[in-house]
């Protein structure tokens, strides 16, 4: 099978009311949410875990969230949802275009990071990189986003490293309107 092709075709309209139910949970009908909903039970799980983390509960801002979210992504290679969040929160979340690029494709380093959000990258690839935190690197994210965004943080990582695994090996292709990943793309580790 190519590396381009589906594996999982999304549900398709018109749904049952379970899955309809269960679209509505989730959120827009995008080709990743329609493949959970071939399982309506587990799409009604996932909608739960996400809703807290797009809430006001969070203890991380939008602009942190969606670093942790861009970077884990453009990390694990996975376009479809780079692309998704980038179109959908970079504005939200005050990302200029040289942000977004370094996101893809660049370094926590880079000169248009501010402390904080560096805190907060160095982090995320750390995690890639060690499934683990240093002292320095968990002392400057306590820092930047505090005991309990640090906490969410780990967790946000964790999950949107299987939001990327599953969309990678269901071959999602990118949706209408959005960005592809940086062609000199930072994928590591696999």
């Amino acid at each position: 099978m190519p590396l381009n092709s589906k594996r999982i075709e999304p549900v398709e309209p018109p749904y049952d009311a379970e899955t309809a139910d269960a679209l509505d949970r989730l959120g827009p009908p995008l080709q990743l949410f329609r493949v959970w909903a071939r399982r309506p039970a587990l799409a009604r799980g996932v909608a739960s875990w996400g809703r807290y983390y797009f809430s006001r509960q969070s203890a991380l801002s939008v602009r942190q969230r969606e670093l942790v979210i861009d970077r884990t992504t453009a990390l694990c290679g996975a376009g479809y949802e780079w692309g998704v969040h980038v179109a959908a929160f970079a504005a939200k979340a005050g990302l200029d275009a040289a942000q977004i690029r370094s996101l893809g494709a660049g370094s926590p380093a880079g000169p248009c990071w501010d402390a904080a959000d560096r805190a907060v990258l160095v982090a995320v690839d750390e995690l890639r990189a060690t499934s683990d935190l240093g002292d320095a690197t968990w002392a400057e994210l306590v820092g930047a986003a505090g005991e309990d965004g640090a906490l969410e943080v780990l967790l946000l990582c964790g999950w949107y490293h299987a939001i990327s695994f599953t969309v990678r090996a269901l071959r999602l292709p990118p949706e209408p309107g959005t960005e592809p990943l940086p062609a000199a793309g930072i994928r590591r580790n696999g």
